[in-house]
C-alpha cells in the first residue's frame, strides 16, 4: 500500500476532490430537480469525475497503475485538466438554470450548497493541475506541461461549441467554421489519445516539429474562422425579442466567444511549442 497516494498534496487534492463532488450530485440529486439536458451534464460531470478521481486514488494507493498499458502521468494531468474544466463549466451553468430569483426554502438553500460545493471541487482540481504541472525543462509528461495542458482546453472548448451548433447550412463560410472546429478537434484528440497510449514514439517524423507546424496551421484556420463565423451568423439578422433560453442568436454568439477563446488558446500553445523546441 502507498499511503502517500492520500498523504501527499496531490493526494489530498483528489481526496477533496472526491467528497465534494459526492457532496454536489448528493445535494442536487435530493432536491429531484436535475431534468432536461443541462440538469443532466451537472450531474454527468459530478458522477464521472468522483468515480475516475476515485479511481484514480485506489489504484495509486494500491500501486496497480504501473500494469496498466498507458502513460499514467499524462492520463492523470490530461483528466485533472479536463475535469477542472468540467467542473467549473457545471459551476456556473447549474445556478445559471436552476437557482430562480427569489430563492427561497429548502431546496433553494441546497442548490445553492451545491453550486458552493462545485465551485470549491473546481478549486481542488485546479490545485491539482497546478501541483502536477511539469517544471520548465522537464518533458518526461508531454500532457502535464503547457502545450499538452492547452491541448486539453481546446479539445474541451471543441465539444463546448458542438453543444451550441444548431444551423449553419445555408451559408458557405458556416460551413467552413464547423468544417475547422471539426478537423482541429480530431487531431488534438487524437495527439491526447496517442499520448496516453504511448504510441507518439512511433511516428515517423520528428513529433516536436510535427506538434509546431500543426499548430500553425490550426491557428490560421481558427483565425479564419474567428473572422467568417460572426460575419455570416449576425449579418442582416437581429437579435430577436424576446431572445429565450435556446434563442439561436445568443448560441452564435457562445460560439463566437468560445472561437476567440480558442485562437488564443491555440497561439499560445504554438508560442510555448515553438520555444521548447527551437529555444
Amino acid at each position: 500500500v502507498n499511503l502517500r497516494a492520500v498523504t501527499s498534496w496531490v493526494g489530498i487534492a483528489r481526496l477533496f476532490a472526491v467528497v465534494l463532488s459526492c457532496i454536489a450530485f448528493s445535494l442536487v440529486a435530493s432536491t429531484g430537480d436535475f431534468r432536461g439536458p443541462y440538469g443532466t451534464w451537472c450531474m454527468f460531470t459530478w458522477c464521472f469525475c468522483f468515480a475516475v478521481t476515485l479511481l484514480v486514488l485506489v489504484l495509486e494507493l494500491l500501486e496497480l497503475y504501473p500494469k496498466l498499458p498507458l502513460s499514467w502521468d499524462d492520463f492523470t494531468s490530461a483528466f485533472s485538466m479536463l475535469a477542472t474544466l468540467m467542473v467549473f463549466t457545471t459551476s456556473v451553468v447549474f445556478p445559471a438554470t436552476f437557482i430562480s430569483s427569489p430563492c427561497g426554502g429548502s431546496k433553494c438553500a441546497r442548490q445553492a450548497a451545491a453550486t458552493t460545493v462545485s465551485f470549491l471541487c473546481f478549486l481542488a482540481y485546479a490545485l491539482e493541475v497546478g501541483l502536477t504541472r511539469a517544471k520548465p525543462g522537464d518533458i518526461s509528461s508531454f500532457l502535464s506541461t503547457v502545450p499538452g495542458l492547452l491541448k486539453v482546453f481546446e479539445a474541451y472548448v471543441a465539444c463546448l461549441i458542438f453543444s451550441l451548433l444548431d444551423t449553419y447550412h445555408s451559408e458557405a463560410g458556416l460551413q467552413w467554421c464547423v468544417a475547422v472546429y471539426s478537423i482541429c478537434f480530431i487531431i488534438t484528440f487524437l495527439i491526447i489519445i496517442f499520448t496516453i497510449g504511448r504510441c507518439l514514439t512511433y511516428m515517423p517524423c520528428p513529433l516536436e516539429k510535427m506538434l509546431v507546424g500543426y499548430n500553425a496551421l490550426a491557428l490560421g484556420m481558427y483565425i479564419t474562422a474567428t473572422v467568417l463565423w460572426p460575419l455570416y451568423s449576425f449579418k442582416n439578422r437581429n437579435r430577436p425579442n424576446p431572445c429565450g433560453r435556446n434563442c439561436w442568436w445568443d448560441r452564435h454568439l457562445g460560439v463566437t466567444f468560445l472561437t476567440i477563446f480558442n485562437l488564443i488558446a491555440y497561439l499560445v500553445d504554438l508560442i510555448y511549442s515553438t520555444r521548447m523546441v527551437f529555444i
